[in-house]
């Protein structure tokens, strides 16, 4: 294997071979960044997920055909053949790249498939491929927000690509002890095979990823969130409880929800006026026929302690009054052929290309002029993937940064990024905006991330449920769900009511406690577009924790008085996660790794470090099993009994309640008033 060659540039090792330039080096804390290219250079301008890394010492090492680079725990070799193996300090390897070729040494195969892999495309660009040994044993999480149950997600093939209630994040974490970032926004997909795992990108300029260890997820995820960016410190405002629903369909209607709120004395922080309230898509301003002084109802909404968020979309109707501009202006996500109409929901649409910079500044301007003016100061950025209604078509998609199939993953961050700069260039300095969909830093620019338009069934729930944990598991803290699910929902229906309290139950434990649906029996219809014009439009059925029968708002109320209750221990949390990364919900291995069975639980979660939540997650259920962690001593927040860990116990869960423990001692315990709560 001659003619390899290696130099040391810096921190950085260089590697030259057959047309392809490879580079390691060190990228954060025990970490290391991977490129590699066949074109004639590589890219050093776009950093993409991560940002830009604080020097660090690299040891680089080279041997004739072999070169090692370290960087604390992590250290990455090169053999003479350019197999690249990543191995921990003490040399226990971690990740492999997998090569089936001749020249292979103990690993000679005639199949003549490499690690790394260029495959051509007409026009331009690669489509790549990276493979790597596999464990058997290992398990993997993260990997974004997918709608399936499991949080394993070893033996899974996965999309690399956005979707409505998909949130696709590169970042693998490994019960090995390493983090695995596939820094690459193109369309692909990945699979966590038994004989092989394999990251795809359909189409590239160059191989781009990260890899960091820990002895700990904690101290995987703390790295990765250093190298791609931390959350900024929620808003006191955000903790609470958050109304929602589709949709309120005038200022007088939403209004009046929140003083019947107020009225019966219950918690709610944030009321939400969703979309179509506004004239045409693109316009981004509130209709004045139905909202007619925006800025007196955020000044009364204050007052009573409330804060407005507004729903925005990304879409530009050919009949909004910023169309034209924008479209003269080069602004607007463009079609490779056919008709420029990217969307059709009540008119025909086109999106705002958040990766122009121009397009960004401009959406915030008209956001700017025509919201936070009225003192509006959080935004629901919906449609984020952003959604093609069905026909995900990327090959027909173009941006400013390029064709979708090769950038087309980094949209949500970008949208995130618009209003994000917008704000704090204005002065806000702990910006929260709710997103439908999140890539790979999206944590950095406030967004609050939430698991899109799901069905309300026992079964979303549960994919719900695994959602949740591994979006955390992939960097993004502030996490939410529609409780009770968006469509499908019917208010008289027993099925649905205690559908509804279970997720409640569960919502109360989430970074956020949104209620939010899309309920029946409805007035909508978006196929009878006169009605746009000519009365505002349709809307679900009522959708407040008093519409759903006298049992279950007693039940909603309770529920709402421990979220008040629980507070400042949010804001805890919140705070750590600002300051290290770390979910806010977790997996129970998270805080116990070194408890091996632990790895298998995937239907309970931490809530912070003192907070053990076990959910009911099947329709009829009133008992479970529940996992208590050794080495710690576990309060029943109903019973006040007292329990070792290291055990299973079977608890009760009558409608009324979940099973929730709390580590024995902790300042949180006084929120759950044990011992003063009697049985029902």
């Amino acid at each position: 294997m001659t003619g390899a060659r290696f130099q040391v540039d810096g921190r950085r090792l260089v590697r030259r071979h057959r047309g392809e330039t490879l580079w390691i080096e060190p990228w954060g804390l025990d970490s290391l960044r991977v490129r590699s290219t066949r074109n004639a250079r590589i890219d050093d301008e776009t950093d993409w997920a991560l940002l830009p890394s604080d020097p660090a010492p690299a040891l680089i090492s080279v041997n004739g055909q072999t070169a090692v680079v370290r960087n604390g725990r992590l250290e990455a070799r090169i053999d003479e053949r350019g197999w690249i193996e990543f191995v921990r300090e003490d040399g226990t390897s971690l990740l492999r790249e997998r090569w089936q070729v001749k020249d292979g040494g103990d690993d000679t195969s005639a199949l003549e498939i490499p690690g790394r892999r260029y495959t051509p495309v007409l026009g331009g660009d690669f489509a790549l491929a990276l493979s790597f040994d596999a464990d058997r044993d290992e398990r993997i999480y993260g990997l974004g927000q997918r709608q399936i149950a499991e949080l394993d997600m070893k033996g899974c093939v996965l999309e690399l690509a956005q979707r409505n209630s998909q949130a696709s994040i590169p970042f693998a974490l490994s019960s090995k002890g390493y983090g695995f970032l596939w820094n690459n926004p193109a369309v692909g997909r990945v699979s966590f095979a038994k004989n092989g795992t394999e990251w795809v990108a359909e189409r590239a300029d160059q191989f781009d990823y990260w890899v960091t260890a820990g002895d700990t997820p904690a101290q995987i995820l703390e790295s990765y969130a250093r190298a791609t960016g931390l959350a900024p410190l929620m808003p006191d405002w955000a903790t609470g409880f958050w109304q929602c629903k589709l949709r309120y369909k005038t200022q007088d209607e939403l209004m009046s929800v929140a003083r019947e709120y107020k009225r019966r004395g219950l918690p709610i922080s944030v009321i939400v006026a969703d979309f179509f309230h506004w004239p045409q898509q693109g316009d981004w301003k509130f209709d004045p026929q139905y909202w007619p002084d925006p800025a007196a109802m955020v000044s009364e909404l204050r007052e009573l302690g409330i804060e407005l968020m507004v729903s925005i979309w990304p879409t530009v109707d050919v009949n909004s009054e910023n169309y034209d501009e924008m479209d003269a202006r080069g602004l607007l996500v463009r079609t490779e052929r056919g008709t420029p109409t990217q969307m059709n929901f009540m008119g025909n649409e086109v999106f705002f290309d958040a990766t122009n910079p121009e397009a960004r500044e401009f959406i915030w301007k008209k956001a700017r002029a025509n919201y936070a003016s009225a003192g509006v100061r959080t935004f629901w950025l919906d449609e984020a993937e952003p959604d093609l209604m069905g026909h995900y078509d990327w090959d027909l998609i173009r941006y400013h940064a390029g064709p979708a199939l090769k950038v087309g993953n980094i949209y949500p961050l970008e949208y995130a990024r618009a209003f994000h700069d917008g704000q704090t260039a204005d002065g806000d300095t702990r910006v929260l905006n709710l997103v439908r969909c999140a890539w790979a830093g999206s944590q950095r620019y406030g967004a609050l991330l939430w698991s899109g338009d799901v069905h309300s069934t026992f079964e979303s729930f549960r994919r719900q449920f695994a959602a949740g944990l591994n979006a955390g598991m992939s960097g993004i803290p502030w996490w939410t769900t529609d409780i009770g699910g968006f469509t499908g929902g019917r208010g008289d229906d027993p099925s649905f009511r205690e559908l509804l309290v279970r997720w409640f139950q569960y919502g109360v434990f989430c970074p956020v406690t949104r209620l939010h649906g899309f309920r029946t029996p409805f007035d909508f219809d978006i196929t009878d577009a006169w009605r746009m014009f000519n009365e505002p439009f349709g809307s679900g059925a009522d959708n407040e924790v008093w519409s759903y029968g006298d049992e279950v708002y007693r039940i909603l109320e309770d529920q709402l008085r421990l979220r008040e209750r629980l507070r400042p221990y949010v804001a805890e949390q919140m705070a750590v996660a600002h300051e290290r990364g770390t979910p806010v919900i977790r997996p129970v291995f998270f805080d116990f790794p070194e408890q091996e069975s632990l790895w298998s639980v995937e239907d309970q979660h931490l809530f912070g470090p003192d907070v053990l939540v076990a959910p009911i997650l099947f329709e009829g259920s009133r008992q479970r099993d529940v996992v208590l962690p050794a080495g710690v001593t576990w309060v029943d927040t109903f019973t006040g009994e007292e329990h070792p860990g290291g055990q299973v116990v079977s608890v009760d869960a009558p409608l009324d309640r979940i099973p929730v423990f709390v580590r024995a001692g902790a300042s949180v315990a006084s929120a759950f008033m044990i011992g003063a709560i009697e049985p029902r």
